[in-house]
């Protein structure tokens, strides 16, 4: 037993067992809004109805499926984490490279609706369990691990394991259980970046799957590896060579869901700072031509974002030169500007090559605790406009507020077919759940019906 008590995965569910506090829950619910905002705005985008239908095939059951009949509860986090992460506006944590929302919340609301749980604050008790694991993981894998898999995917299934864990009551052996058998299951290669495929966000589905699936068994008695993370043949010396594994319980009391990232823009994350940059030139320019933008950024912006001629929307989410050219063109990188109409716009096309990229040594020395980026417009008339933004707007440096999430949530919703009122209603459910509001309440709204838009 003495081993059982010094395996890391025991001492990651002892710190999940501490519980959260009201402002815990009100941050939680922050990211509730954010990722059903993006979920409902994503199910009716291309690579939302394969997996829907998918999880159809698995016969009905008692969860919530965005669009969709009701299904088991694997199936309904296999068809739900997509839908979130599709429109590349999910949260981020900028230190473990990874997006939470539309892991952890398909696994915890799934978990809620097949144990017949309808206590608000339990789910989002159960979230900022799920984060904090994920998150904890996601930071100690370590570059190399970072440059071969999509940690969202490698990670997510800890931290749907852990949110599942706290819905269902489970107790510290059988939350190290549900960990160590959902690390069984680590996945994610990152050839998905290469290609224009749908699977980058089927990643987040199967991830909710594989954690939720291994707390349910965990709770009827299926043990798993309690050295998932340190053992001889376990997740730091299969998967991560560089990795630390003791900063899975090391470090900060505040939970890690506070340092969670908001994405304003509708672009990979990497490309954020440039935007911002690149709005400030815009107001310093106040309309006179460009003959040249040079953006600074670290490497891996380049690594993912260097992409002259996007050919898809989601390329174009993960273009540094079409999201400069459209911030620069229109004032905004809203949805509105990733679509194939924009992408093959001559006069876009021709902004997109005016863009020059190069690292900047101090974006990359200060990265990834800050995602920065640099700008320089030369313009026609000969004048120079230089702007830098240290941070990402949505940040924790530089947050986003309430009004400005809501704002957002309300622009999400309208792109995914949900009448103002409809809308209204759903964002007064998320901020008041466990405080006034129930699951019902939300799923009221949020299931929409198959067909919806």
């Amino acid at each position: 037993m003495s081993r059982q008590r010094e395996s890391l995965s025991l001492r990651l569910a002892e710190r999940l067992a501490h519980p959260p506090m009201a402002a815990d829950r009100a941050r939680a619910r922050l990211h509730l809004l954010d990722w059903l905002a993006c979920a409902i705005a994503g199910s009716a985008e291309p690579g939302a109805a394969e997996p829907r239908r998918l999880a159809m095939l698995e016969g009905e059951g008692p969860c919530h499926v965005i669009r969709g009949r009701r299904c088991g509860p694997q199936a309904a986090a296999l068809a739900n984490g997509p839908a979130g992460a599709l429109l590349e506006m999910d949260d981020v944590d900028k230190r473990g490279l990874l997006h939470p929302g539309p892991v952890i919340f398909p696994a915890v609301l799934a978990a809620a609706d097949a144990a017949g749980v309808d206590d608000g604050a339990a789910v989002l008790d159960a979230a900022v369990r799920g984060y904090e694991a994920m998150i904890r993981v996601g930071r100690s894998v370590g570059p190399h691990h970072a440059s071969r898999f999509h940690v969202t995917a490698s990670c997510g299934g800890f931290g749907a394991a852990a949110g599942a864990a706290s819905v269902l009551g489970l107790d510290l052996l059988r939350t190290a259980w549900a960990l160590g058998n959902a690390g069984q299951q680590a996945f994610g290669l990152w050839q998905v970046r290469h290609e224009p495929v749908f699977t980058k966000a089927l990643h987040d589905g199967r991830a909710a799957a594989n954690g939720l699936a291994s707390a349910f068994l965990a709770r009827d008695g299926y043990a798993g590896p309690l050295e998932i993370f340190e053992g001889p043949h376990g997740f730091f010396h299969g998967l991560c060579p560089d990795g630390s594994p003791d900063d899975i319980t090391d470090g900060a009391e505040t939970w890690a869901i506070h340092g969670v990232s908001f994405k304003p823009h509708a672009a990979c994350r990497h490309a954020h700072a440039a935007i911002d940059a690149v709005l400030a030139l815009r107001e310093q320019a106040a309309g006179r031509s460009l003959r040249v933008l040079r953006i600074g950024a670290y490497g891996d912006a380049l690594t993912f974002c260097d992409r002259l001629t996007p050919r898809t929307s989601g390329e174009a989410k993960f273009s540094l030169q079409h999201a400069a050219a459209v911030a620069w063109l229109y004032g905004d990188a809203a949805l509105t500007r990733f679509t194939m109409d924009v992408i093959s716009d001559p006069v876009v096309a021709a902004v997109r090559a005016q863009i020059e990229l190069g690292r900047n040594a101090g974006c990359d020395a200060r990265y990834p605790a800050r995602f920065g980026a640099v700008a320089q417009a030369v313009l026609a008339d000969g004048g120079v406009a230089s702007a830098e933004a240290p941070d990402a707007l949505g940040d924790p440096e530089k947050p986003l507020d309430e009004p400005a999430l809501i704002a957002k949530a309300h622009a999400l919703f309208a792109w995914g077919g949900l009448a103002e009122a409809e809308a209204d209603e759903l964002i007064a459910a998320a901020l008041a759940l466990g405080d006034g509001a129930t699951l019902a309440d939300l799923w009221a709204i949020a299931a929409m019906g198959e067909g919806a838009r």
